[in-house]
Order: C-alpha cells, then sequence, then structure tokens
C-alpha cells in the first residue's frame, strides 16, 4: 500500500450528484406579432420524457505526407424526443394542425416553430433532490409527424401516449458559436439572478403581473451580467 497522500477525494460526503425527473415545461409558441419572436408561454402537462440527442460534430480525418494532418470536425447539431400524455391547444399549430371551426381541427397544415423550457433535478447524498435543478432552454425548435396509436380498452388499459422527435436550429450569442440550448443550474448561478430568470420564463402574478416569456440569450447575458467571450460574470 502506498503511504502517499492523494490530493483527489472520490465520492466525497455531498459530491455524490445525480439528475432525474422532469417537470415545469413550458411552450413557447412562435409569434404572429411584428417585434416579438415568441408568444405567451403555456404550461404543458403530462410530459413523461424529453431526450437530447446531439448529432454530428463527427471527425473527418485529414492526410498529408503519408501521415494523418488533422481532424475537420462537422457542426454539432441538437434534436429532441419529446413524450407526453397530452399537449396543450397551443402546440398544434406546431404539430400541423390548424382551427377549422370551434372544436374542429384539420391537420396537414404548415408545422410552426416553438420554443420550450424544462427542469431537471439535481440531487446528491446529502439532499436528495432538494439539492437544486436545472432550467433547460431550447430554441428555434420544429416538430416532425408522429404516430398516434388508438387501441381498444381492454383489461390493462394504459393513456395514449404522443412523441414527436425536434429538430432545433442555433440562435446567435454575442462572443460563442450559435447554440440551441442554454442550461441554467440552480446551485451555481446567484439566488437574485434565478429568481430573475424564472420570474421571466414562468410570468408574475398580481395587477402587474407578466406573461412568461422564453428570453434570448442576450437578455439572459444582461441579467447574468455575462461579460465577453469567457462567460465571466459581474
Amino acid at each position: 500500500m502506498s503511504n502517499v497522500e492523494f490530493k483527489l477525494v472520490w465520492d466525497a460526503t455531498g459530491d455524490r450528484l445525480y439528475e432525474t425527473g422532469i417537470d415545469r415545461v413550458v411552450l413557447f409558441p412562435f409569434s404572429k406579432t411584428a417585434g416579438t419572436k415568441y408568444a405567451a408561454g403555456v404550461a404543458w402537462n403530462g410530459i413523461t420524457a424529453i431526450n437530447e440527442s446531439p448529432s454530428g460534430a463527427e471527425a473527418s480525418a485529414i492526410y498529408a505526407d503519408n501521415i494523418k494532418y488533422l481532424n475537420l470536425m462537422s457542426v454539432e447539431e441538437l434534436g429532441l424526443s419529446i413524450e407526453a400524455y397530452t399537449y396543450p391547444d397551443e402546440f398544434a399549430e406546431c404539430d400541423g394542425s390548424a382551427s377549422l371551426a370551434t372544436g374542429v381541427m384539420i391537420g396537414q397544415q404548415t408545422r410552426q416553430h416553438f420554443g420550450i423550457a424544462y427542469r431537471t433535478l439535481v440531487g446528491n447524498d446529502e439532499e436528495s433532490t432538494d439539492y437544486g435543478y436545472k432550467l433547460h432552454l431550447v430554441y428555434d425548435c420544429m416538430a416532425s409527424p408522429s404516430e398516434k396509436a388508438y387501441a381498444t380498452v381492454n383489461d390493462s388499459p394504459e393513456a395514449i401516449s404522443f412523441s414527436w422527435d425536434v429538430t432545433t436550429t442555433p440562435v446567435p450569442v454575442t462572443g460563442f458559436k450559435p447554440t440551441a440550448m442554454i442550461t441554467i443550474d440552480s446551485t451555481k448561478v446567484d439566488s437574485a439572478k434565478l429568481e430573475a430568470i424564472e420570474a421571466l420564463l414562468y410570468g408574475t402574478a398580481g395587477q402587474s403581473g407578466t406573461d412568461p416569456s422564453l428570453p434570448e440569450p442576450a437578455t439572459l447575458m444582461t441579467l447574468l451580467g455575462v461579460t465577453g467571450a469567457t462567460g465571466e460574470t459581474t
């Protein structure tokens, strides 16, 4: 056995972290009002899973002088798959439907873009899931057609589960490459700044209340006091 005392410590109390769950899902349909990219957010109930599926970022080897000269990396893209038992009425246009009359929908229409925000829980070995959470903000999404499997009621009833494959288009971020997702960790972000972000995302109640809105990266950078391309905060 070595008598050397290592600087690194594994599995220290409080450092055994994990992520689980998904809640507080908000849908932000594209706005039809000039000057506003996203309409007011609406709560999306019944979400069972959102799977993040990055693709791309693959290496293409370049050879010269009889050796491997360098690797060129392809562009990385973000895809999602959403699974839910239901969806808000505002998602109908995002799913290629349009209202023909009250209570009457038609399909195969132009699919609208949307944004989405959701929360995952961060736990550790001391506080379980009370330790913290992460906010995931996803921009410029578009849903693909999905299968809806209707089955007869039987002795083992199940609720119909809907699912959509979603593609994204990155949006500009000053000082950085464009991105389709921003993740905010409550265990690391200043609590006052986090509260201001959540007030935008979820809206505020009361006479002077505000509608839920999806903040653009520039707005988030201002709220967080981010300066330059290093991610430093003030």
